[in-house]
């Protein structure tokens, strides 16, 4: 059986007729090392993993994808305000991941009562923990209202 994308008359032994320019070449001068902007949007497993464990504050995560309505704009803008603010996929699968640390519970209480619905997931430390929505939240829920009344 004969390959038919050799060309005929091709020997292997036979040197080429000419040399390809240096601009031919499609590949892309990546750097070595990977930029701050790279390492800080890896994951956070991840960036344990490339990197070792790294303490991190305990933090709650809003992933939630973008919707129609007036709350939109102010979901953005509340989004933005988290401690991190993080998009990712394009189109049907665009994602916005917000992480709230301790301090930034009103900011996330604010959050989440325009978001909650059925593409709204609730990650504890990064990860889904069972019953987030409904043990955690009110957890925190109930911690607020306990710094409000102290602050009164």
């Amino acid at each position: 059986m004969s390959d038919s994308r050799i060309p005929p008359g091709y020997t292997p032994a036979k040197p080429p007729d000419h040399r390809p320019q240096e601009t031919f070449w499609p590949y892309a001068d990546l750097p070595e090392q990977p930029t701050p902007e790279e390492l800080a949007a890896l994951d956070p497993e991840l960036h344990d993993v490339l990197f070792g464990a790294t303490e991190r504050p305990f933090s709650i995560t809003l992933s939630f994808r973008p919707f129609d309505g007036d709350d939109w704009e102010r979901a953005l803008t509340l989004a933005r305000a988290g401690a991190e603010h993080r998009t990712t996929g394009s189109g049907e699968t665009l994602r916005h991941r917000v992480r709230f640390h301790p301090g930034d519970v009103d900011k996330l209480h604010a959050l989440f009562q325009l978001v909650d619905g059925p593409g709204c997931e609730v990650l504890i430390d990064d990860k889904p923990v069972p019953f987030a929505r409904e043990l955690w939240l009110p957890l925190v829920w109930c911690l607020l209202a306990a710094a409000r009344m102290k602050a009164v």
